[in-house]
């Protein structure tokens, strides 16, 4: 850049701003599925097809995502996203409305919405790498990418704590519905009138001028090709998918051990706040050291131990102290890699714009949790009669969930070993930067030697 215009180039002392949106309705109904299953007369199965339905939509609307972010623009993909999300919350409620007589059709309301909900998921969830590149300078990404990140686990905790709290009783399930959708209705709101900018007026990296420099179609081909991030995107991708059935199935796992609701909401809410902290304090040290590959392979390995921990605690009666600490640790660890191999994703495959780099391995992340979701179940057993079961069911009994966990432990530790031995990388972009930064510094000084007329 030239040196007049460097430091406005760069943003210094300039406003920016980050959006959090907060995706609470997906997990509506995972901490309360046994009394959502007892209240519309349904089976389990099918309250897990609420939560399986955000995976399997992802997977084909994540491609259309990636292209709304790194084509159309961030504001755009924002604003659709809320009003996606607002509409959802409004269709599920018309499931519960008495004067509406629906009977066995209330299901299909929830599953609509549902859906609905779930095509807003990807246009946010893959924006915070887009957020960070175009608005924040190299030494700052890290947190802004960590902060917008952490708003969609911050849903999943709100989620896990006000679903038991609003209801101790199948009954209370249409005023959580009504409560949850206030948030997607301020949130449209706020989003349409809000935002007005997609980009800043200066760039404030060197890497921000070619954000979306590729088109699309070459940015696929260029990702296909490289082996760091097909071995990110498949490893990384099975991390989130094992996180996502943790938090989809926590109510049930627990609750055929005798757990309450509330302890389960209480041990979500621990996974979650722990892994913010997490999260918060390792982009702190990726922002100052760089280390981007070193952090998330130690994370991912001590995320996959306490896996193992907690499928070997889960399964004894009165362990609630033991649960609790080991539900914090998994969730530290392994939250802990979620913005930094959002970063790494953005650094092994530059010049590929953010939001296709960071989209692809949110949608191998879906293929891998509806996988995982479907093979889970396959592996539970039926229990008729248990009299230490705490789960609300007027049929069939509970489900066994001991070997499902297991084999979700073992999946997490195999892909953590895959990713230790096998990933390595340069980190494109910052080299990109760094070689921009040297350019400008020789130019300012042939710039000087030069002497005046």
């Amino acid at each position: 850049f030239p040196k007049e215009t460097r430091s406005r180039e760069y943003g210094t002392g300039r406003k920016r701003w980050i959006v959090i949106k907060v995706l609470l309705l997906w997990l509506t109904f995972a901490p309360v599925a046994d009394k959502t299953a007892a209240y519309f007369h349904i089976s389990l199965e099918m309250v897990n097809w609420l939560s399986i339905v955000y995976l399997l939509i992802s997977i084909p609307f994540g491609l259309v995502s990636t292209w709304v972010l790194d084509s159309v623009g961030l504001r755009c993909a924002v604003i659709l996203s809320a009003w996606l999300n607002m509409m959802g919350s409004i269709i599920r409620m018309f499931g519960i409305l008495k004067f509406l007589s629906l009977g066995s059709q209330s299901y299909w309301y929830l599953f609509i919405g549902q859906c609905l909900c779930a095509l807003a998921q990807p246009l946010i969830i893959f924006s915070p790498t887009k957020l960070a590149a175009l608005w924040f300078p190299d030494h700052q990404r890290a947190k802004a990418n960590m902060i917008a990140s952490m708003s969609n686990p911050l849903g999943v905790l709100i989620a896990n704590v006000l679903s038991p709290a609003l209801v101790p009783e199948g009954k209370h399930i249409p005023l959580m519905l009504g409560v949850y959708a206030v948030p997607a209705v301020t949130a449209c709101a706020l989003a349409t009138v809000g935002i007005h900018e997609k980009v800043p007026p200066t760039p404030p990296s060197a890497s921000a001028t070619t954000s979306t420099s590729q088109p699309f179609l070459m940015n696929l081909k260029m990702l296909l090709r490289n082996k760091p991030y097909i071995i990110l995107a498949v490893c990384f991708g099975g991390g989130i998918g094992t996180f996502t059935c943790f938090s989809a199935l926590l109510e049930q796992i627990l609750c055929e051990k005798g757990y309450s609701n509330e302890f389960a909401g209480l041990n979500g809410a621990l996974f979650t706040v722990c892994g913010l902290l997490g999260a918060f304090l390792l982009s702190l040290y990726v922002d100052r050291t760089r280390k981007f590959t070193e952090s998330t392979k130690i994370c991912f390995c001590l995320s996959a131990l306490a896996s193992i921990v907690f499928a070997v605690v889960s399964s004894p009666l009165h362990q609630a102290i033991t649960l609790a600490i080991t539900s914090s640790l998994f969730g530290f660890f392994g939250f802990a890699i979620y913005p930094i191999a959002m970063e790494l994703a953005v650094e092994c495959s530059y010049p590929v714009g953010e939001g296709t780099s960071t989209g692809l391995i949110f949608v191998a992340s879906q293929i891998e949790g509806v996988i995982l979701m479907i093979l889970l179940q396959a592996f539970t057993v039926r229990v008729s009669e248990d009299p230490s079961s705490t789960c609300a069911l007027d049929q069939d009994g509970a489900l066994d969930w001991t070997t499902p966990v297991l084999v979700l432990a073992g999946l997490c530790s195999a892909m953590a070993c895959f990713y230790v031995i096998f990933f390595h990388t340069d980190y494109k972009r910052l080299h990109a930067e760094t070689n921009s930064g040297d350019l400008v510094k020789a130019e300012d000084t042939a710039t000087a030697n030069v002497p005046e007329a």
